[in-house]
This record gives structure tokens, sequence and C-alpha cells, in this order.
């Protein structure tokens, strides 16, 4: 009964679809290229502008801190920029913490 069995599968290499292996690197190279175009290049892209964000930063800018603090910038320094919160009260953050500027009202 095996003989049968084995005889009426056929020869493997005569199969269609090409030899054996081609398809599971052709789903290889996909998953990465959907990789690649869904989730790499967007947070490239986002990292990018983040970092223009920052160098572009000056005195005068109203910004949003990470944490959700809105403020002025009142001095820059190297790695820390200070942010004025209300009249007179100052705080300092780091430049990676600011992740955005607003319009001023």
């Amino acid at each position: 009964m095996f003989s049968e069995a084995y005889a009426m599968a056929g020869n493997p290499a005569a199969q269609p679809g090409g030899g054996p292996g081609y398809e599971g690197m052709i789903m290889l190279v996909a998953m990465f290229a959907i990789f690649y175009f869904l989730l790499i290049r967007p947070q490239q892209k986002r990292a990018k502008q983040h970092k223009q964000l920052i160098e572009g930063l000056k005195v005068g800018d109203q910004v949003v801190t990470a944490g959700g603090l809105h403020g002025k910038i009142s001095a820059l320094q190297d790695t820390i920029i200070i942010v004025e919160v209300a009249t007179g009260v100052k705080i300092k953050v780091n430049r990676a913490s600011i992740v955005g500027t607003r319009q001023e009202q």
C-alpha cells in the first residue's frame, strides 16, 4: 500500500513552481520589504524630522515637551533648554524631550 501511495506522488523535482527553496526565499524577501516600508522607513523619517526640529530651536520659540508642558524658550545650552512655563517660572529640560513647537497665541 505504501509503494502505491509513493508512486502516485510522482517526482518532486518535476512539479511546477520551480526548484525547492525558492518560495521560502521569495517570502523572506517580501517580508523584509514589507517591514522596511511599514516600520523602518517611517521611523527614520520621524527621527530626521525630530533632529531638524531640535537643531532649529531658538530663544523665544513656543515649545511642547514630551511631558506635555507648554512654554517659551528663554535660554539654550548644548543639551539643555531652559523653558519658561509661567511668568518667572523657568525649568530645565533636555533638548531631546522637546517634541514640537506651537504658534504663539
